[in-house]
């Protein structure tokens, strides 16, 4: 069977927008022969549309929007993923469903059966599972119908099964021949290979092929990579779509009993000649988290109604890696730069600062600060008449700098990007209402170490689509070289306070992304346990800034945000369980 995969870049809550958007693929892919197109989930919506749910003339406008979408359909199916009101008397008003559209109506409707609610995901907020596992007919096949986390319970791929339920194994037990997923499963580094291996797996356990069509582009804290694909029944990939970027793969599927695997297809039942589907090459690694977060950046800003952004310039490597995403996502003509030099402010800093500016041929301002400081020390000189400076006057300077970018941002209508890293954002070495200010923090779950890489692939690798735009490195080589400093007192570098980066990360990630304690850390990495223990209190002590940072770019696994919901007043000791533990293991007497 012929069918297309239409892996679109949906608006949340833009109905009318996505609906123009489906019945696009619906005609494309009738014009190539296809008798079967599959759109992501929720599609008619977007994902996550949160409690936009919870509107009901939102749900109305859905349901009309599917029923109009079937019109469509003829000479054509469509699965369409929308949520659909719950016809059971008790339980959530909502299902997460995808209907199968044809010859002008709404055929079938099939439902979501496992709903996450861990990290990012919080599906029973709003929906009911559904209450069985059905077979979808169509032309004589038996559709197997899934959508998105019923794909992701395979005991032989997930280490912990979180559901008692398969879905795919139940639909294969009806007597499905196809299996189909719509999803919109957001992007992580590594994770598509997690993807295929679910995919191939059900191909290959149950003889059946497999079609997944993935949601593209970025939404709020969420990047979605597409990387729509089709698997044989004998596991092996037949066609896959472009990762980044929208994409209408054709792929004609053999289907058990109407050419399996091995075998040469069958004409289709228009009697097109059968094609070899595409197989995209995909990004992954740096390569993968570079286009990630040029794609949020550019979805955010269009989706908001920012057509330019503004950052700050130190000269140093977060806010060049910064500023190459922002060129990449928006065009150099659509970036500002600004330098805002202090009295601690080295003569390299500012230097490089401009060289980038030069480099990636964006607008540059440069204005000094020292005027806003001096005031604001003398304003302050009654009261703290007495102390030792300290922190306090340190962030004068990064909130003087935060003053001067929202009011460039509020002059010129560009969006304020926040600069800092997930490293530095962990452990709170940033400033609440100054280099934290801002619209949207790109780097926010970008560790320091993942900084630098980036920095050296957009410089260096022959992919690199700065690189081959302006033909030559565009961060200035000292920019990556120099120790990392915040240059808010003398002679000041990152180190001072915080162990090496490489160190740093590695306690973060696995504190943060799999929650192991402070005493498993020290015993698995051989860290100072001093060092380790400082680290996880910097973390927890910070959650307060955090929850009042701007809203970041996902990428790893468990990013700081709405998916990681710690409390802010909480007493959990990981000193007492350390020292605890090393009193048992002295030796008494």
């Amino acid at each position: 069977m012929r069918a297309a995969l239409a892996q679109i870049n949906p608006t949340v809550g833009d109905i009318q927008g996505n609906s123009r958007l489906i019945r696009q693929a619906i005609q494309r892919a009738g014009d190539q022969g296809a008798k079967l197109v599959v759109f992501p989930e929720l599609s008619v919506i977007g994902y996550p549309p949160k409690d936009l749910l919870l509107k009901p003339a939102v749900i109305e406008a859905c349901s009309q929007a599917v029923a109009d979408l079937a019109k469509d359909c003829r000479g054509i199916a469509a699965i369409i993923g929308h949520p659909s009101p719950s016809d059971n008397p008790s339980g959530r008003l909502l299902f997460n469903a995808a209907s199968l559209c044809y010859d002008g109506r709404v055929r079938h409707r099939r439902v979501k059966s496992l709903l996450p609610t861990y990290d990012v995901f919080d599906e029973h907020r709003y929906f009911e599972p559904g209450p069985d596992v059905q077979i979808t007919p169509l032309n004589g096949l038996n559709l197997g119908i899934s959508i998105c986390e019923d794909l992701w319970n395979d005991r032989g791929i997930v280490d912990r099964q979180l559901y008692h339920d398969n879905p795919i194994s139940e639909l294969a037990r009806r007597g499905a021949n196809l299996f189909i997923n719509c999803s919109a499963s957001p992007f992580t580094v590594g994770k598509h290979d997690m993807r295929l291996g679910l995919m191939s797996q059900a191909a290959m356990r149950h003889g059946l092929p497999v079609l997944y069509c993935n949601q593209v582009g970025g939404n709020d804290e969420l990047v979605f990579d597409g990387n729509s694909c089709a698997v044989g029944p004998d596991g092996r990939l037949i066609g896959h779509a472009k990762d980044f970027e929208p994409d209408l793969l054709i792929v004609d599927v053999p289907v058990p009993g109407q050419g399996g695997a091995g075998e040469q297809p069958k004409p289709t039942a228009g009697g097109e000649k059968p094609q070899a589907a595409r197989i995209e090459s995909r990004k992954d690694g740096i390569a993968s988290a570079y286009h990630a977060l040029v794609l949020g950046l550019r979805d955010y800003c269009r989706k908001c109604g920012f057509k330019s952004v503004v950052l700050g310039l130190s000269g140093g490597i977060d806010s060049a890696v910064c500023c190459a995403v922002a060129v990449a996502a928006l065009g150099k003509e659509n970036v500002h730069g600004v330098a805002m030099p202090s009295r601690y402010s080295s003569t390299g800093s500012e230097t490089d600062a401009e060289k980038l500016a030069k480099n990636l041929g964006i607008v540059f301002h440069s204005v000094a600060i020292e005027p806003a400081h001096t005031a604001f020390e003398q304003m302050l000189a009654p009261i703290f008449e007495g102390t030792d400076p300290g922190v306090a006057e340190e962030n004068i300077q990064a909130r003087a700098r935060g003053v001067l970018l929202m009011a460039i941002s509020n002059k010129f209508g560009s969006m304020l990007v926040t600069t800092g890293n997930k490293s530095e954002l962990a452990v709170g070495y940033c400033t609440l209402y100054g280099d934290m200010a801002g619209g949207l923090a790109v780097l926010s779950d970008v560790p320091k170490t993942l900084v630098y890489k980036l920095a050296n692939w957009i410089n260096d690798n022959p992919g690199s689509p700065l690189r081959m735009e302006f033909g030559k490195p565009v961060i200035p080589k000292d920019t990556i070289t120099k120790p990392p400093s915040a240059e808010l007192r003398e002679n000041q570098t990152d180190q001072d306070s915080l162990p090496e980066y490489e160190v740093l990360d590695e306690i973060i990630e696995r504190f943060v992304e799999q929650e192991q304690s402070a005493k498993q850390i020290i015993d698995e990495t051989g860290y100072d346990s001093e060092i380790v223990l400082k680290m996880v209190r910097l973390i927890d002590l910070n959650e307060y800034k955090r929850k009042q940072a701007a809203p970041g770019l996902k990428i790893t696994g468990r990013a700081f945000g709405f998916g990681r919901r710690m409390p802010i007043a909480q007493r959990y000791d990981n000193r007492r369980v350390v020292e605890t533990d090393r009193k048992e293991e002295t030796p008494q007497g």
